[in-house]
């Protein structure tokens, strides 16, 4: 399987600097760093049992946009969206609600709900096709995979596929043995062309095409049909439509494993300081504490040892 792994503030080891994780951890959350963990792990089985024809994207951000995508999977089965959650507990996925339980079997709507987000990410990816004319048969399925064995979820026709820990090889081996509807050339190139978008061609450079090819007579077309063939409209993600619901944490507090929400007001972003609020500044003071705490205590303990 062939991975293409776009996480941001990673070096070209793959690996996080100290540094790297407290500014992702201010940007995208407290969960940040350990969601990469999870994504870690699972792709790796992913990998184990899906071999050549199949791409998978980690944590691409949509163009001109803070929407990072986790996991985009694409193979002759076709293309899936997949969130890797690493929640633990009892929960119920039922149609497109997620639901924490308790010992009694009780449920009531969780903080935030992973269908609905994973859905989202689908759809937010679907739109991002269309915006680019990728050509893909079919809609994108979404997927939730729990990479936690201490997570149990009761399943009731859920609008995003689910997975538990201990079904994460059958779940790659079902992909292997599905229909295909994509042949290999296919995968490469809708994966290149996510990755490395084509820029929106310009009326110039159209007008320029078309007198380097050979005249033919084109099929009579309408008016309304003209114009929207000679329109070309560049990716917008203001476009999507793609915001939160369910919590109310900005943007540039989202974690990497959830899609973008509104952005801030206007009277939101003056209270930056340094482009930080005022809590991930709390937060990362609280983080340089511990740091100093830990390299003081390790000199203590080698002066006493000397």
């Amino acid at each position: 399987m062939k991975i293409i792994d776009k996480t941001p503030l990673q070096d070209q080891k793959g690996e996080i600097s100290f540094s790297a994780r407290i500014q992702g951890t201010l940007k995208y959350g407290l969960s940040w760093f350990s969601d990469l963990e999870a994504q870690k792990s699972v792709i790796a089985l992913l990998n184990r049992t899906l071999e050549k024809g199949y791409v998978l994207i980690r944590n691409f951000t949509l163009p001109g946009s803070d929407i990072v995508i986790p996991i985009i999977l694409i193979g002759s089965f076709g293309m899936q969206v997949i969130l890797i959650t690493k929640v633990k507990g009892l929960f119920e996925a039922k149609g497109d609600q997620w639901n924490t339980k308790d010992s009694h079997g009780r449920s009531q709507p969780a903080g935030i709900n992973l269908i609905g987000r994973v859905s989202q990410y689908a759809r937010v990816l679907q739109k991002y096709l269309q915006f680019q004319k990728i050509e893909y048969p079919g809609q994108i399925e979404s997927v939730l995979i729990a990479a936690d064995p201490g997570a149990h979820i009761d399943s009731m026709r859920p609008a995003a596929r689910v997975v538990q820990s201990d079904a994460i090889k059958q779940f790659a081996a079902s992909l292997s043995q599905a229909r295909p509807v994509l042949r290999p050339e296919q995968v490469y190139e809708i994966a290149e062309r996510i990755v490395n978008p084509h820029p929106p061609k310009s009326p110039e450079m159209e007008a320029e095409a078309a007198l380097q090819k050979p005249a033919a007579l084109p099929p009579p077309v309408s008016r309304s049909q003209a114009i929207f063939n000679s329109e070309q409209t560049p990716f917008d993600p203001k476009d999507l439509g793609f915001a939160f619901e369910d919590d109310g944490q900005s943007a540039s507090q989202l974690h990497e494993s959830s899609p973008a929400q509104r952005l801030p007001s206007q009277s939101a972003k003056s209270r930056k300081i340094m482009g930080m609020t005022t809590a991930q500044i709390i937060l990362l003071v609280v983080m340089l504490i511990v740091e100093c705490c830990v390299v003081i205590g390790f000199a203590v303990i080698y002066s006493m040892n000397q």
